[in-house]
């Protein structure tokens, strides 16, 4: 088999070769049809998340090791499974979660195996899908793609369930109040499409990227701001009439948290913060009850929210999210036009 791995950090990515592995216990082994770029690769390659304040988390403090193939948001079709696999077919065509648990503690046993303290996260943790085949642990972690290309389902994966997970967190003001976006990135064109699916009223978006704000208004997005303008608040405030019942960035740097905070959440609002771009804030603690205001964070999404997502797709169509395929070879520069800020929506790598 064929990978592109993370060999050096800040590096290109080596293509190296190895024996195909074949599948044990519960394994399931699969040729990959199509796999997302996701931004958060860009943290990985580069070895460290910001953390504000000249403070970095490296890979070692998470407990990623290289080398390490890349690519979280996979279809692939089952090409061989180990004894033990049960109810899954050689020649089906399947969506990897990638969210995997040690399958044993409390809340992988309720599903929710996105937050285990023992990840073995695919593309993250353990070898990904930016190769020819990959390594699935167990068939509860595919899914049937339906009518979906691969192309179409691959980005489920991580942009589609990152972004439902989040808008459920919001979904008690969801059809009655605007929600505010941060970030027109391809999380937050999946967010308006999801949004859009789910009965959502409307969206504000906010991004520093014109061309990313006129795609945003393109995919229904009913105003599109610019985060570093002087008044930037006031537009978000005026949009929302009066302000925020429910932000989600999924940007997640001190600026954007910090617009949040800053007067644009109304009394008794919700910030839910996804993106891992880095920084630090303060924030007065008297905030908390006097605005009864909630800040929580939301990590991808569990195997319930996948369910729930691909039956969601299944009534309402793929999410029109911008998809450029390119080949598997062109990963390197697809990883360089992302972090240039040049991609709009998804790049998903295909192999024939």
């Amino acid at each position: 088999m064929r990978m592109f791995q993370v060999c050096t950090c800040g590096q290109p990515l080596q293509l190296n070769e190895k024996p195909t592995p074949e599948p044990k216990g519960t394994e399931v082994l699969l040729k990959i049809k199509a796999s997302g770029v996701c931004h958060s690769d860009l943290h990985i390659w580069d070895g460290y998340y910001e953390l504000g304040g000249g403070k970095r988390m490296q890979l070692l403090e998470r407990g990623i090791k290289l080398p390490l193939t890349m690519g979280h948001e996979n279809v692939g079709e089952v090409v061989a499974v180990g004894p033990d696999a049960k109810g899954v077919k050689v020649g089906a065509v399947k969506l990897a979660n990638p969210w995997i648990g040690c399958g044993e503690c409390v809340v992988c046993r309720r599903g929710e195996e996105n937050l285990c303290r023992t990840p073995k996260n695919l593309g993250v943790f353990s070898d990904g899908g930016y190769a020819s085949h990959l390594i699935v642990p167990h068939p509860r972690h595919l899914f049937d793609i339906g009518n979906l290309t691969p192309v179409q389902a691959a980005p489920l994966a991580c942009s589609g369930v990152t972004a439902f997970s989040a808008l459920k967190k919001v979904s008690d003001t969801l059809k009655d109040e605007p929600v505010v976006i941060m970030g027109a990135g391809g999380l937050g064109l999946m967010a308006i499409a999801l949004h859009k699916a789910m009965g959502g009223k409307s969206v504000v978006m906010v991004d520093i990227d014109p061309v990313k704000r006129e795609a945003a208004l393109k995919a229904g997005a009913v105003a599109a701001i610019d985060g570093r303008a002087p008044d930037a608040a006031k537009q978000i405030i005026d949009a929302t009439n009066g302000g925020a019942w429910a932000v989600i960035d999924f940007v997640g740097s001190s600026d954007t948290v910090k617009l949040s905070i800053d007067g644009l959440v109304t009394k008794g609002g919700k910030i839910v913060i996804v993106g891992l771009f880095g920084g630090d804030i303060t924030i007065s603690t008297p905030f908390f009850p006097m605005r009864a205001m909630t800040i929580q964070g939301s990590y991808v999404g569990s195997l319930p929210d996948m369910k729930e997502l691909l039956e969601l797709v299944s009534r309402t169509g793929a999410p029109p999210v911008p998809i450029r395929e390119r080949p598997l070879d062109e990963v390197q520069q697809a990883l360089d036009d992302l972090k240039a800020g040049k991609v709009i929506g998804r790049v998903v790598l295909t192999t024939h």
